[in-house]
């Protein structure tokens, strides 16, 4: 179904169910999936594909040129994977040559009213983003991040699987997975513990990694050597956190309290 007043330029693929509302603009590169929904006044351009039953809402615009004063027209894409909610006025630019050329968004995730994805951004599976947050070039988001309203998060920052920001954080340093993160200056506060509980974690796993932040903030030795120390012990969510640690790093990361 595409409204009469829809463009849609010729080269573009759409699979059976879309759906184009009024005065949207899909570009000649774009490919929409089964089922992809633009509601109205969205513009998808670039070469971004778009997988099957995504929503995208008014005044979206995806796949746009990067915010990137490097960027010199060079052929960069934009994926997005299946069933998202893209809300109001969202943003999303294809990526550049010198940051991988690919924009990667996964499946099931939330992205709320005026959130921006920039260039070259790696956002994971089930990730939230509330209201007016961004993430900046190059930065990767784990798998079930949620990051708060109006928060920030530094090119090149990785945010680890399972953690939350709080609303109103400026995020400059790597997160480690499943923390609770907070405050204008953010600090890594504990674990995000609501989280864990949702999740169904058993009880031994949240002790584990109790123990495990408990090392990082006070053992022996540079952080690095503490992280070192939590492998071979723990649980695989401890090792995904030593793994997270050392697997090395643009950003210094944020320590325990």
């Amino acid at each position: 179904m595409i409204h009469p007043t829809a463009l849609v330029e010729p080269g573009a693929e759409l699979a059976d169910g879309v759906s184009i509302g009024p005065f949207c603009h899909v570009g000649p590169k774009v490919v929409l999936g089964e089922g992809v929904v633009l509601r109205s006044h969205v513009v998808v351009t670039g070469d971004t594909r778009i997988g099957a039953g995504t929503e995208v809402f008014s005044f979206a615009v995806l796949g746009e040129v990067p915010q990137d004063l490097k960027y010199g027209g060079e052929a960069t894409q934009l994926r997005i994977g299946a069933r998202n909610r893209i809300r109001e006025h969202v943003t999303v630019n294809i990526g550049t040559e010198g940051g991988g050329g690919v924009t990667r968004i996964g499946d099931d995730c939330l992205l709320m009213a005026g959130v921006h994805v920039a260039h070259d951004v790696q956002l994971g599976d089930r990730v939230i983003m509330v209201n007016n947050s961004g993430v900046a070039g190059h930065a990767q988001i784990g798998d079930d991040v949620i990051l708060g309203g109006i928060s920030g998060v530094h090119q090149w920052v990785r945010i680890g699987r399972g953690a939350i920001i709080g609303g109103l954080s400026k995020v400059t340093r790597d997160v480690i997975p499943f923390a609770l993160v907070n405050g204008e200056d953010a600090a890594l506060e504990g674990l995000n513990l609501v989280g864990l509980r949702r999740k169904g974690t058993p009880r031994e796993d949240v002790s584990a990694l109790r123990a495990a932040l408990e090392t990082l903030r006070s053992g022996d030795g540079s952080f690095a050597e503490r992280a070192e120390a939590l492998r071979g012990g723990g649980t695989s969510m401890v090792e995904e956190i030593a793994d997270f640690i050392l697997a090395g790093s643009d950003r210094h990361f944020l320590v325990p309290r």
